[in-house]
């Protein structure tokens, strides 16, 4: 599964792998929660091109509701259908032909069991929602089966390989938790956030990626509102190829810094409390690695 997920262009720890490859195995869904940026959804993707599975997406927000989860009448093909019916048509005879699957429209979930071939379901942003929709999936999770009162219960064809991601802004329920396995993914450390860049950025020196990834982790103990995500560390390392950087010195570190620090106010702080730990001065990164 390591070496799978590797050949993806996702270099997956050992908890990553192990839980990636029992969840295959035992059929169970799998949460894993952690910090904004360390690669939660990216795994879900990975799985994806290694088990060639097509990857089905629900993205979570405040106040999804099942129409947009599950499934929802196409009401504008059935108004059309009742209307060409002939007059003396039975209101049974056209309830029984407007509550068929031609008129129904799949979202995410009822689509990932519908399909023939197995596929990954990525669950993103659960913690989003509220315990209402979690109770809603545990039937999908437990029986991966949905029941539509009009057409009765539809169970999976094949059943997907399901991820959940949080980025824990919220306890989830117990009765969620008990359905899956779990992972925490934290940031990486030193070296291994270096073996990422330098897997997705591979024309830049070693010397440069390392001094990246050390200033990122530096950036990362400050008290900010976004601390930079995995993504931006390869923006970072990506972009200073573009500009044909060969070091990182204050002037490079001043012109780029917008890629690793989202927040105005952690602007500031960055751009002080990072030149003070490395000596300030001239040269606000001479001193790193």
């Amino acid at each position: 599964m390591t070496e799978g997920l590797g050949a993806s262009g996702y270099l997956a720890g050992e908890s990553a792998s192990l839980v990636s490859y029992l969840a295959g195995q035992l059929g169970k869904p799998v949460l894993v929660e952690g910090p904004a940026g360390v690669g939660k959804t990216e795994l879900a993707k990975a799985l994806s091109r290694t088990t060639g599975r097509k990857l089905i997406r629900l993205q979570c927000y405040e106040g999804l509701d099942e129409a947009k989860a599950l499934y929802e009448w196409n009401y504008r093909k059935q108004l059309l259908r009742i209307q060409t019916e002939a007059a003396d048509a039975g209101w049974e005879a056209v309830q029984e032909d407007i509550f068929g699957e031609e008129f129904l429209l799949t979202r995410p979930l009822l689509q990932a069991i519908a399909e023939d071939e197995p596929v990954v379901l990525l669950i993103d942003e659960i913690d989003k929602t509220d315990q209402e929709f979690e109770a809603m999936l545990l039937e999908v999770l437990s029986d991966f089966q949905i029941s539509i009162p009009e057409l009765g219960v539809i169970e999976a064809k094949s059943h997907p390989l399901v991820v959940l991601t949080s980025n824990n802004t919220r306890e989830l329920t117990e009765a969620l938790k008990r359905r899956c396995l779990y992972l925490w993914l934290d940031y990486p450390d030193i070296e291994r956030e270096l073996s990422i860049v330098r897997l997705h950025a591979p024309d830049l020196s070693e010397d440069v990626a390392r001094k990246l990834v050390e200033v990122v982790h530096m950036v990362r103990g400050l008290d900010l509102k976004k601390p930079p995500s995995i993504a931006e560390s390869i923006d970072w390392a990506r972009a200073l190829i573009l500009l044909g950087a060969d070091d990182i010195d204050q002037s490079v570190f001043e012109r780029t810094l917008s890629i690793i620090v989202k927040h105005r106010t952690d602007l500031d702080v960055v751009a002080e409390r990072v030149g003070v730990k490395l000596g300030g001065g001239s040269g606000i990164l001479g001193r790193v690695g």
